[in-house]
C-alpha cells in the first residue's frame, strides 16, 4: 500500500450545474487537501480522504460566488470545509473503480459513489514519483439542504438540483524514511 499526497497545485474539483433550464454553469474549489491510500495489487484496500475549503469556490462571478458561499447554499462560515471519506472501493476493470464515501456539505453527510479512473504514474522532474486519478459523480444537491431556488416564469427552475463533480487528481508519492544504519 502506498501513501500520496494530493497536491493542490495539480488538483482540480469541478462542479457543473444547469441553469435556467438550458445553460451549463460551472464552478470550482481552489483550495483543498487529502491523501490516497492506493493499492494497485489489491484495490480494493484503497482509501481516499479529502478536505476542501468550501470558502475557495470560484465561478468566475464575484456575486455568484458570494451568494454560493451564504446560508442559501454552503453557508460557509456555519460549514467552513467539504469533506469525503472514502468507505469502500470496488475495482470495475482495468484502472476502473468505484469510490463510495461519505460526502459531507453544510453539516449533512450522504453516501455518495464517485467513478474512478487510475491515470498512471511518473517521475516528475524534480524526481517525484507522482499518480494522477479521475473522478465523476453526479449528486442532487438538495440532499444537502442546497435547496435556494426561484421559480422561472417560463416553468422549471433557476437552478438545477442535479450537480455533477469532476475531480483530476495529482497525488505525490510520500517517500517512506529510510533506517539509519
Amino acid at each position: 500500500m502506498a501513501k500520496w499526497n494530493i497536491d493542490p497545485t495539480h488538483t482540480s474539483v469541478e462542479f457543473v450545474v444547469t441553469h435556467m433550464m438550458f445553460t451549463k454553469v460551472r464552478g470550482k474549489f481552489e483550495t483543498l487537501a487529502g491523501t490516497i491510500d492506493y493499492d494497485p495489487a489489491n484495490v480494493a484496500n484503497s482509501n481516499v480522504n479529502v478536505t476542501i475549503n468550501a470558502a475557495s469556490l470560484n465561478t468566475g462571478v464575484a456575486d455568484r460566488d458570494n451568494h454560493l458561499r451564504s446560508a442559501d447554499f454552503f453557508n460557509v462560515e456555519k460549514y467552513p470545509t467539504i469533506t469525503f471519506v472514502s468507505t469502500s472501493v470496488t475495482p470495475k476493470g482495468e484502472n476502473q473503480a468505484t469510490i463510495t464515501g461519505d460526502l459531507t456539505m453544510a453539516g449533512i453527510t450522504r453516501p455518495v459513489s464517485f467513478d474512478a479512473t487510475f491515470e498512471g504514474t511518473a517521475k516528475n522532474p524534480w524526481g517525484k514519483t507522482i499518480a494522477a486519478f479521475s473522478a465523476s459523480t453526479k449528486i442532487n444537491r438538495e440532499d444537502f439542504n442546497l435547496t435556494w431556488n426561484v421559480l422561472l416564469e417560463a416553468g422549471g427552475m433557476l437552478v438545477s438540483k442535479e450537480v455533477t463533480i469532476n475531480m483530476e487528481v495529482q497525488a505525490v508519492l510520500v517517500e517512506e524514511a529510510q533506517p539509519v544504519s
